[in-house]
């Protein structure tokens, strides 16, 4: 057996979840549905394998399945997250047509 580590921290998938959402979720606080334990999305451990999991850093219950599927990514999130956004933030997020302003 080795010393390496077998996950990363959730900083990791900053990246993407950030391409996800619009925003930086890492140092957003998640509950945990099984032991109540909250935490920074960057606190918590990344398993990289057919996909990407995020484990709880307390107890190790899922908190976030990654798929992607040709383009599309699937995400299932567990337990409490609570994204904070900004208004200013929310113009990212709008859906808008191509020659259109985005909605306000």
């Amino acid at each position: 057996m080795t010393d390496n580590a077998v996950w990363l921290d959730g900083n990791a998938i900053g990246g993407l979840l950030q391409e996800c959402f619009g925003v930086e979720l890492t140092g957003m606080p998640r509950r945990c549905q099984s032991c109540d334990a909250v935490r920074p999305i960057g606190a918590h451990r990344l398993y990289r394998g057919a996909g990407l999991v995020l484990r709880c850093p307390v107890c190790s219950d899922v908190a976030l399945r990654i798929t992607t599927v040709g383009e599309r990514r699937i995400l299932h999130l567990e337990g409490a997250w609570r994204i904070d956004i900004l208004d200013s933030d929310l113009v990212s997020l709008s859906v808008f047509r191509a020659g259109e302003p985005p909605l306000r």
